[in-house]
């Protein structure tokens, strides 16, 4: 396949130092070391994509922002998806849900049925564990050709982020093979 694939990562938090941020990078990384061309590879930033707090009587006043036709676009100039959520009190960031809602509007099949990848990382032991069932589970209802999950618990202890990668060798290489999956889906 001469084709370059394009990997969108989206780190689902609008944090400047976002950990989630970390882990994308070097999923994609990883992953499109595996292509047989290589890959493009880009990151969403959700700061890019800030609208007004969804609902129902915004819509009817004023339709739905640009943005979110914007942030479907992304998605679907995409081969494949990877994503890492930021946890927030056991859910989604509120900058992700509100992206997410906005866009669910125009097209409940906000994943377009792209192969991904779906991870969660944070600072406690649970890795974001939380969030990752609740986006997994939901994302067959939003049209995701959901490879697998990769939580990465303790993110401090388990990622040097001067060399930008996983220092924990089991969950490495249970990201790798998820990762794996994903390549071998596109080639």
């Amino acid at each position: 396949m001469g084709t370059i694939m394009k990997l969108l990562g989206i780190p689902a938090s609008n944090s400047t130092q976002s950990i989630n941020a970390k882990l994308v990078r070097l999923a994609l990384q990883w992953t499109a070391e595996q292509l047989p061309s290589g890959a493009e590879t880009s990151v969403l930033d959700l700061n890019a994509f800030e609208m007004p707090i969804y609902s129902s009587d915004r819509e009817a006043a004023s339709g739905v922002p640009d943005l979110a036709q914007a942030f479907l676009d992304k998605i679907g100039e995409a081969d494949a998806l990877i994503m890492s959520f930021a946890e927030h009190n056991g859910s989604y960031t509120a900058a992700f849900k509100n992206i997410f809602d906005w866009a669910s509007r125009i097209s409940g099949k906000v994943y377009q049925d792209k192969p991904m990848v779906m991870m969660a990382t944070s600072p406690g032991k649970r890795g974001g564990a939380g969030v990752l069932s609740a986006a997994s589970t939901a994302a067959p209802f939003f049209a995701a050709d959901l490879i697998g999950t990769f939580s990465l618990p303790s993110f401090h202890e388990s990622f040097d982020q001067d060399k930008e990668t996983i220092t924990d060798g089991e969950k490495a290489a249970e990201l790798r093979e998820l990762l794996n999956r994903l390549a071998q889906r596109l080639t």
